[in-house]
């Protein structure tokens, strides 16, 4: 899909969304595009859900919920369905999982007391234009005032990029998609690196982790720490060689 095409499908979703009844993404009731149920079902499993293999460098990492059932129909809709409005409530289930997993990591308080970026792992220009928005940096920002709301110093900051291209990953194992991706993230302004002492990861999904642990190594290359990543949903790990 062009980038063009993105956009304007991102324009019919929201003239549907006003004109046709509206339906919950998780589990198509009548009523809110996210309703009570799924709401809860987003915001009730937080834990700590690191993959096996795991790669190296991948910080602590935890999830809203698994990837499946309500939460995978949600994830996919604001993902690659436009569904935007449905931002909020994922974003609101990362800051309750960033709130969880500071509440019981060792450490992990005293790391982020004085201040953190939340920092969203990137899209490409084509996957963000193709899709008509950047998903995950929008997660990021929104994630980061619910944290800032409960008090805590967190500040968005969308500081890496992409330097180069990479295969696509389907099909590629756990070891394979590390080697695929060394390398291909840097921190945008690396002489002023994040606007805080460290930093927490924001994507949307992890499998295989080889993702969000390049871009702990990029920031960690500019000398900030990475204690904590956390993501909507973690897949379901089958065997060593299940997809991301």
């Amino acid at each position: 899909m062009s980038v063009a095409a993105g956009m304007l499908a991102g324009v019919l979703n929201a003239v549907l969304d006003l004109v046709l009844p509206p339906a919950c993404a998780g589990c198509g009731a009548k009523g809110p595009r996210c309703c009570a149920a799924c709401v809860a079902e987003l915001t009730a499993r937080p834990a700590r859900r690191r993959p096996d293999p795991c790669p190296p460098g991948l910080p602590d990492c935890w999830s809203a919920s698994p990837y499946d059932g309500r939460a995978r129909r949600v994830v996919l809709a604001y993902k690659e369905r436009g569904a935007v409005t449905l931002a909020a409530v994922l974003a609101e289930a990362l800051a309750f999982t960033a709130v969880t997993a500071l509440s019981r990591t060792p450490g992990a308080l005293r790391a982020y007391a004085a201040g953190f970026a939340v920092v969203p792992v990137p899209s490409t220009r084509a996957t963000a234009g193709a899709r008509g928005h950047d998903p995950v940096a929008r997660l990021a920002l929104l994630a980061s005032r619910a944290l800032r709301a409960l008090g805590l110093p967190a500040h968005p900051w969308d500081g890496l990029t992409q330097v180069r291209s990479v295969a696509d990953q389907a099909g590629l194992s756990s070891a394979e998609r590390t080697a695929n991706l060394a390398g291909s993230l840097r921190v945008t302004r690396p002489a002023a690196g994040p606007p805080a002492p460290c930093a927490l990861l924001v994507d949307d999904i992890v499998t295989t982790g080889a993702t969000l642990a390049e871009a702990a190594r990029a920031l960690r290359s500019v000398g900030t720490p990475v204690p904590l990543a956390i993501t909507v949903a973690a897949t379901r790990r089958r065997s060593k060689k299940a997809l991301q």
